[in-house]
This record gives structure tokens, C-alpha cells and sequence, in this order.
């Protein structure tokens, strides 16, 4: 389908240093030795009580949504800075500034994702390279079943003290049809800032997507901790019901 579009995909396992190192490798090869911008957009979610994840989950979390992207980012810097223009854009989340209990890894690899992009933003200030997040709240995609599915690949179900819940809300994920509503919107809310972030001479450093993401960057700010640590309990399976 990509072909038949007019754009030739590269094979990319973000989660596998060699895969990178190959990806970049041959796109260079198509770009003829310049790139103008990079978006780092893939991602995992891998949930569940954090007492209950097993080390390689965690450490997969990690590589996918952390260490991949930064990898990425710093292979093609050089040829940015030879260039003295660039743009990378890193699609973090709403939960990248605040905690949703039973997601806690997931929300981990984007507050270190956001950290990493800061730094990176101040590192490369006078490069002519810009450093943009992008933070999306509910989007119409495939993202919730394909958590599904890593939570029963991941967590020993039948023995988690959450067994029951999580039985029901991943058979719930995987019939899911999410459609745009008040809260939730398609992938184009998401495409929109990023071309921004690509294409303007002056990027912002953060980017909201979704009514949601705004509200979780205003309670990261200004709401009381132990409010939200209230809130986050209601949610749990079982507890403050």
C-alpha cells in the first residue's frame, strides 16, 4: 500500500540496535546523504501493576519508547548539524507529565522520553536543529488492543490479584471500536501538530493533542499531588469503589 502511494518503506524494529543502525543506514541511501526531519512515533504500551511485571517487560517498555527513539535521534544529529537544519519530533503522551496507576511503566518510558527531549532541545540550541514533543491525549488507533495483546504475552494473568479484571478488559480492549468523540480524535489532531513542529521556523517545545492531554498538563502544574494520588485510587481495580 505504502508502494502503491509513492513512498518506499525501510524494515525498522526500534526495540533492536542493529535494526536501527540498518534502517539509517539505508535511508540515508534513498536521501542521497541529507534528512530534514526525524519523528519518533512508535510505541508500546506494557501494562499492569508494576509489582507484578517481569524485568524483560519492563526492560522492553524501555528499549521501544526510550532508547529506540533516542538511538534514532542520534544517528541522524550529525547530518543535521553538517546541514545547520533540523527537526526531530517525539510523540510523548499526556501521561508523559502525569501517573495512571496499572500503566505505570508505559507513563515511566514517556516521562523519561520527555526528559531526554529537553535536554536534547537545550544540547542542540544553537545547531539550527529543533526538538519538539508532541503529547496526545485518547486517539482513535490500534493502541489499546495491541496492549491487550501485550499484557496477556507479558503478565502471569492467572496469577495476578487483578486476574479477574484483567480477563474482562482485555476481551473489552480487543472488541473495542473506539470512534472520534468529545474526548477522544482520529489521527489527524496527531498529524497536524507534527507537521507543524516539522515544517515551522520556530517549533514549539510542547504540543497538546486532545482536550484531555491539556487538562493532564494543567493538573501536573497546579493540582495537588495527594488530590491526584485520591483520584488515581478511585481507579483502581477493586479499591475506592
Amino acid at each position: 500500500m505504502l508502494r502503491a502511494d509513492g513512498f518506499r518503506p525501510v524494515r525498522l524494529d526500534v526495540g533492536d540496535g542493529a535494526s536501527v543502525a540498518a534502517c539509517v543506514a539505508e535511508t540515508m541511501e534513498i536521501l542521497g546523504g541529507a534528512v530534514g526531519g526525524l519523528v519518533n512515533n512508535a510505541g508500546i504500551g506494557v501494562p499492569g501493576p508494576l509489582e507484578e511485571l517481569p524485568r524483560d517487560a519492563l526492560r522492553r517498555q524501555f528499549e521501544v519508547n526510550v532508547f529506540g527513539a533516542q538511538d534514532l535521534a542520534n544517528r541522524f544529529i550529525p547530518v543535521m548539524r553538517r546541514q545547520g537544519w533540523g527537526r526531530i519530533v517525539n510523540v510523548s503522551s499526556v501521561l508523559g507529565r502525569i501517573v495512571q496507576p496499572m500503566t505505570g511503566a508505559y507513563c515511566a518510558s514517556k516521562f523519561a522520553l520527555e526528559a531526554l527531549s529537553d535536554a536534547l532541545r537545550v544540547e542542540l540550541w544553537s545547531s539550527g536543529i529543533g526538538v519538539s514533543l508532541v503529547e496526545p491525549g485518547p486517539i482513535v488507533s490500534e493502541f489499546r488492543r495491541n496492549a491487550a495483546a501485550t499484557a496477556e504475552a507479558s503478565l502471569d494473568i492467572d496469577g495476578s490479584r487483578y486476574a479477574a479484571h484483567f480477563r474482562s478488559e482485555i476481551e473489552r480492549r480487543k472488541k473495542q471500536v473506539k470512534k472520534p468523540d468529545g474526548f477522544t480524535l482520529g489521527p489527524e489532531a496527531v498529524a497536524s501538530p507534527i507537521a507543524h513542529a516539522l515544517e515551522s521556523a520556530h517549533p514549539r517545545r510542547r504540543y497538546g493533542v486532545t482536550i484531555l492531554a491539556h487538562a493532564g498538563a494543567f493538573a501536573a502544574r497546579f493540582v495537588p499531588p495527594a488530590f491526584l494520588d485520591w483520584v488515581n485510587r478511585r481507579g483502581l481495580p477493586g479499591e475506592g469503589r
